[in-house]
């Protein structure tokens, strides 16, 4: 069976990943399935994710000073995210075509995406936009942690490799789902996940690390 594609929208928290997911679902001629990780988040028991003491088994914030906040995956978080990660993979080996939002700040799972998808027609993309952007955007929310982008913004691309790259100050919604869907059916193949895969050692279980 051919596999089906994998699209990972990668970036910051309030860089415009989902509102992208869901536009290039709609304008992609075939169905792509909404395979990212807030799915995998809303998974869990409801007290997971509004109790603090049990998101804290996902995800641990901590402030190094003020206004400098550090996120990092507890246990649970990590766990979920091998499964997710693993699910992605069995979902193109079967045939489907997935598109995720993601938050590759984690090491250990840019190496685990990379030994699942290094051999799956499985395109890397950044999505970017500028850090005063992505706080104005995180302050009119109202539903996210302030500080959660400043912590996210440096770590969340910094393995480097992607295979398109498309900033969200620049372009609208609409406008970066037509990219991604052009550079997808249209563009060369795709190599970010091979050469990282190349590059580090593979990780298929994160919670090694």
């Amino acid at each position: 069976m051919q596999p089906g594609n994998i699209i990972i929208l990668n970036g910051a928290s309030s860089s415009g990943k989902s509102s992208i997911l869901r536009a290039l679902q709609e304008l992609m001629d075939e169905p792509y399935l909404d395979a990212g990780i807030d799915k995998f988040l809303w998974m869990l028991p409801r007290r997971y994710v509004n109790e603090p003491d049990y998101w804290r088994q996902v995800y641990r914030y901590s402030w190094l000073q003020p206004g400098q906040m550090v996120i990092e995956a507890a246990p649970l978080g990590h766990r979920l995210m091998d499964g997710m990660h693993r699910s992605l993979a069995a979902l193109a080996h079967a045939g489907n075509h997935v598109v995720a939002d993601h938050v590759l700040t984690e090491p250990a799972w840019v190496r685990q995406c990379a030994m699942l998808f290094a051999d799956l027609p499985a395109w890397l993309v950044h999505v970017t936009c500028p850090l005063e952007v992505l706080e104005q955007r995180e302050q009119a929310r109202q539903d996210r942690t302030l500080g959660q982008a400043r912590a996210q913004f440096h770590l969340v691309h910094a393995h480097g490799r992607c295979d398109l790259a498309i900033d969200t100050a620049q372009h609208d919604v609409q406008g970066c789902a037509a990219l991604i869907k052009a550079h997808v059916l249209n563009g060369p193949r795709p190599t970010a996940f091979a050469e990282l895969f190349k590059e580090g050692q593979p990780c298929l279980n994160p919670l090694n690390f």
